[in-house]
């Protein structure tokens, strides 16, 4: 028997401890989110250390940083000849959010139907177990890992990793190494692995349109005087055009066109309107946008507007008024190619431009993080695609993410900008941020395996 398969058969001998490992750190409810209590993520930082000291990592510490919330670190070094992985994963979770939609406790796990449900449960506490328990599987089995491991955790993720570039700073002796894996992606769907090659960034910001000092009784003064509401409804609706495209004139000229290779990984993934609709919880009848064969072309390498949150009064207290002000927020998903500081700019000009009336516009908030792109020309590309033969029986798939994550590029880029890998353990069907959370339990345990056998082929070409 191989080493490779000795560490894995040793992972499926513990694989019940590895998961009661997920289920505890899951229990903590470490939201970063300003106003929740910091102590509960202080508590999954404590958690994730005590854990990786019992996984046997060694030079383990909680990584501190004035007014941040902390980090944990620990490695296996084995030989300073052999090559270092860093690897990466977070132990702070959203909110909750509205606890009445969720199914069951969101901070109390719960198996049902192959998956397991709690916030953080796949984003992004299962990436930290995908780390440990193929270390620890590889070191349980009597051996050590092919590469030397050095595990960083961090503690803010969600909120934008607004201290990131000072713990690489203050602690950057640390995190020398050859590779970097991250653990916050998602596959493809439920037995499809992946390796997520580009991100979309993100720009976002409030805008309020304020027309009166005060409300006003909307039968006396209904007619002649503006309303904020609707000026508001305007400026939104123009933004983009009938497909639900952003209608900005050169938001998108500098967008970087797909290679055709690129257009070949795209064309090579199954794709079914009907599933996506079901993934996406889309009302029957309700139309999908755009003209692309596969969705996920515009979702990966188009910018998307998006309207988070509009407030006119409430909806407990709506009265017969016509409202003093209306805001929104709203964001934009940027691309590879575009800039996020330019089409902040624009937005807000174009914003302004629009408003009808005569009304007060102001902006609050604003923040612009950049998309990102990698070269998959570095031979760890092709052997993590072959690495997942081992879990899932078959290659990965090369993918982008509509998502973002602000802190890949700068976090490779202050490493010497060493190769990126992106793997994680979500679904279509995992609904991070939003209720019932969820973890394909398979998936994870494909990856966990896929894991340990990549460690063992990295070496080879790092």
């Amino acid at each position: 028997m191989d080493s490779v398969q000795k560490a894995i058969n040793c992972f499926y001998k513990n694989k019940a401890i590895h998961l009661e490992d997920l289920k505890d750190l899951v229990r903590i409810p470490s939201v970063s989110f300003p106003g929740f209590n910091p102590q509960w993520v202080r508590d999954a930082a404590l958690a994730t250390a005590q854990l990786l000291e019992k996984r046997g990592f060694t030079n383990v510490a909680i990584l501190e940083l004035e007014g941040a919330h902390p980090a944990v670190f620990g490695e296996v070094q084995v030989d300073s000849k052999k090559p270092t992985l860093l690897l990466y994963a977070h132990h702070d979770v959203q909110p909750s959010g509205e606890e009445e939609k969720w199914m069951s406790s969101p901070f109390a796990p719960q198996e049902r139907q192959g998956r397991l449900y709690a916030r953080g449960s796949a984003d992004d506490k299962a990436g930290i177990i995908m780390h440990t328990a193929a270390v620890s599987s590889w070191l349980e089995s009597g051996q050590k890992p092919p590469v030397n491991i050095k595990l960083f955790v961090e503690g803010e993720e969600e909120i934008g990793s607004i201290h990131l570039a000072s713990y690489l700073q203050k602690y950057r002796s640390l995190f020398d190494a050859d590779a970097l894996i991250l653990t916050d992606t998602s596959n493809y769907d439920t037995g499809i692995p992946s390796v997520t090659t580009s991100l979309r960034g993100l720009v976002s910001l409030e805008v309020e349109i304020k027309a009166l000092d005060h409300s006003l009784h909307s039968g006396m003064w209904g007619g002649p005087i503006p309303d904020p509401a609707l000026a508001l409804s305007k400026v939104l609706g123009s933004l983009v055009d009938e497909e639900g495209r952003i209608a900005l004139d050169g938001i998108t000229k500098d967008v970087l066109a797909l290679t055709a290779e690129e257009k070949k990984d795209i064309e090579s993934l199954p794709f079914d309107r009907k599933l996506f609709a079901k993934q996406a919880s889309l009302f029957e009848g309700a139309q999908i946008l755009g003209s692309e064969k596969n969705s996920y072309e515009w979702i990966w390498r188009k910018p998307s507007l998006t309207i988070n949150a509009i407030q006119v009064s409430n909806r407990k207290d709506a009265r017969n008024i016509i409202n003093d002000k209306a805001w929104a927020k709203l964001a934009i998903r940027i691309v590879p190619g575009m800039d996020a500081h330019k089409t902040l700019r624009i937005l807000k000009d174009e914003i302004k431009k629009r408003v009808p009336w005569g009304l007060s516009v102001q902006f609050f908030h604003e923040s612009a993080s950049p998309a990102w792109i990698t070269d998959t020309k570095h031979p760890v590309f092709a052997v993590a695609k072959k690495s997942f033969i081992k879990g899932f029986g078959r290659e990965a798939f090369f993918i982008g993410c509509g998502g973002s994550i602000p802190f890949v590029e700068p976090f490779a880029t202050a490493l010497g900008g060493i190769p990126a890998l992106l793997i994680g353990v979500e679904d279509p069907y995992t609904n991070a941020h939003a209720e019932n959370e969820s973890l394909c339990l398979s998936d994870w345990e494909k990856s966990i395996v896929s894991a340990i056998d990549l460690y063992q082929e990295l070496s080879h070409v790092l």
